[in-house]
């Protein structure tokens, strides 16, 4: 089992939940050290925990690998011939291609055996998230948000398609996008570090495009640092490297 660390196990279980994308309904948790908090920071030692997805994660790895399939098809469909877009064949303002986004997304969530209710936010920055409401999260997550990433790259593919107008979309689940732009903001400073104290590139994993924007932002204003994207959708991913004047 993987093994995460904190100062404490309440922290070293955040610590792991955040890794995995997932909550503690979802994982088996073995407290393998309490941890020491030591004397003026003398023999101190991190907490330590394992964590095992359960059963429904288990699940979800083969929901994953349906959704990953229907990706594929929505890959080859997209850069096949034009796309009929609607019966008279003409687009769709913004409202109307984002409520038929909805109901496409409430298909997809049936047909995954994990009915979700659609809720249209349109945020003031001219984002819009569509807020994916079931009983059974983790299920829409997936391990590391594979699954909802899938479900983000099919509601980018299916607007595009139909609105007259470029849309930028969000799917979400619960809170876990507020959450991952933590995880995001934690993981671009590392490898910022990471990359300037070996002077080396590092390839992130990929990610969807607004989350990639993320770590962008988080590291624009770090001179000895730059970063670009490579690969295609939805297997796009980011490169952080150091900046050649600098080395």
């Amino acid at each position: 089992m993987p093994v995460y660390e904190g100062a404490t196990i309440d922290e070293a279980i955040k610590h792991g939940l955040d890794v995995l994308g997932l909550t503690k309904d979802d994982v088996e948790i073995d407290i393998l050290d309490e941890g020491k908090k030591g004397f003026l920071g003398i023999g101190k030692k991190n907490a330590q925990v394992s964590m095992e997805p359960t059963v429904s994660e288990e699940i979800n790895e083969a929901v994953e690998e349906a959704v990953q399939e229907v990706v594929t098809e929505a890959i080859v469909e997209e850069k096949a011939a034009e796309v009929q877009l609607s019966d008279d064949g003409t687009e769709l303002d913004n409202e109307e291609a984002l409520k038929q986004l909805a109901i496409y997304l409430t298909n997809v969530t049936k047909e995954m055996g994990v009915p979700a209710l659609v809720k249209i936010d349109r945020g003031s920055n001219g984002l819009t998230t569509l807020n994916l409401e079931t009983n059974k999260q983790g299920m829409l997550i997936g391990k590391h948000g594979k699954i909802l990433n899938a479900l983000q790259y099919l509601a980018q593919v299916f607007v595009h398609r139909v609105a007259k107008n470029k849309l930028s979309v969000v799917v979400n689940v619960g809170n876990y996008r507020q959450k991952r732009e933590e995880v995001l903001v934690r993981l671009a400073k590392r490898t910022a570090e990471k990359v300037k104290d070996t002077g080396r590139p590092v390839f992130l994993e990929p990610m969807p495009a607004f989350e990639r924007k993320m770590i962008h932002s988080a590291l624009s204003h770090d001179e000895y640092i730059k970063t670009h994207s490579e690969g295609e959708e939805p297997y796009r991913y980011l490169v952080v490297e150091p900046a050649k004047k600098y080395f």
